[in-house]
């Protein structure tokens, strides 16, 4: 059965719950792009979509029955499909980078079943996910647009709080209303990670918060859009993306990257951010890296552990330089600007 995309001659708005059909809409973290596809079904069409997986397409195919052929729906209904898209250095993405849109939308965002979803460090790695989706989305939205996550409520997931990591990129909670599944037929939440990762999870208590742009964020912009000639501040953030864009390339050793994969993200996301606002160290990041080589290889010698946290010294001191030669051409650029000529007397 060949499927026939919809058309909507007459250019009426479509809604599904908080979504029309006149919103462009960014899809984050989808699994099986169920819901990419209850969206289309409501609106008729999908050219208003961009669908993106953090898992490639030849990955997806096998990790989900469904999304072969959920792919397939929405390419005949006009979507932009992308794959291998992290929602923590999205604007990175080449088609994404030139994008704003009206809607951006995360639908439970999980970093993974790491142990217990009440201990401790789970719950940071969850809070660092959410904060640098904020992150990226914060700096893509349209004027008015909204930014939507739906998230659990119940306890542990209640401790990951996700209002205050929004706040810290300039987003603000507009309402908070309660998620319902029934409201977008055909949507079928999917584990993602684990032994069973086509699996539903149970839902429980959950909502989707939305969030806008603070005041102030918008006067800031608009500010910056009326005085072109004044220099702009530039955030350690900016300095490690661009680092990030070519990741670590002194190391030759791409065992240490993944042991050590926490840390890393830890140290791009956080750069330039108080220690007050962060809920976790440094040394919570490397715990997590010894740990995971420690059990491992099973309590033998660390002899090869030491040899990795050698590495690790060697990428973090360039990184240090990079950042210290970023910091140096910002201060070049500005006085640059702020000195000038003086004028002679006539």
């Amino acid at each position: 059965m060949t499927m026939k995309r919809i058309s909507d001659e007459d250019g009426e708005e479509k809604w599904a719950k908080h979504y029309s059909s006149n919103h462009q809409i960014l899809l984050v973290g989808e699994g099986d792009f169920s819901f990419s596809v209850s969206l289309a079904t409501s609106f008729g069409s999908a050219s208003n979509i961009v669908a993106s997986s953090l898992d490639s397409y030849d990955v997806l195919i096998k990790k989900y029955k469904r999304a072969k052929r959920n792919l397939e729906i929405l390419d005949s209904f006009g979507a932009q499909l992308l794959h291998g898209v992290d929602s923590t250095k999205m604007k990175l993405d080449a088609y994404l980078r030139m994008r704003k849109f009206d809607r951006i939308v995360y639908n439970f965002p999980h970093a993974g079943f790491l142990g217990k979803e009440s201990d401790h460090l789970v719950i940071m790695m969850h809070r660092s996910l959410v904060r640098g989706f904020f992150r990226n989305a914060s700096g893509m939205l349209r004027r008015n647009g909204e930014v939507h996550v739906t998230h659990k409520t119940a306890c542990p997931y209640y401790c990951w709080n996700i209002k205050e990591l929004a706040t810290q990129y300039c987003l603000t909670l507009l309402e908070c209303v309660k998620f319902k599944i029934k409201d977008y037929p055909g949507y079928k939440n999917k584990r993602g990670d684990g032994r069973n990762p086509d699996h539903p999870f149970p839902l429980g208590k959950c909502s989707t918060f939305k969030f806008i742009l603070s005041s102030k964020a918008k006067k800031l912009s608009t500010s910056k859009h009326r005085n072109p000639q004044q220099p702009q501040e530039i955030p350690l953030q900016r300095a490690n993306e661009r680092f990030a864009m070519n990741p670590f390339p002194v190391m030759m050793n791409k065992e240490c990257f993944r042991v050590f994969k926490e840390y890393f993200n830890h140290a791009c996301s956080s750069s330039g951010e108080s220690h007050d606002n962060l809920p976790y160290r440094d040394q919570d990041m490397l715990k997590i890296g010894y740990e995971r080589y420690n059990a491992e290889n099973n309590g033998k010698p660390l002899d090869g552990y030491v040899c990795l946290v050698e590495e690790l010294r060697k990428v973090s001191r360039q990184r240090v330089a990079f950042l210290r030669n970023w910091l140096l051409e910002i201060a070049h650029q500005y006085l640059s600007v702020q000195v000038r000529p003086e004028k002679r007397l006539a």
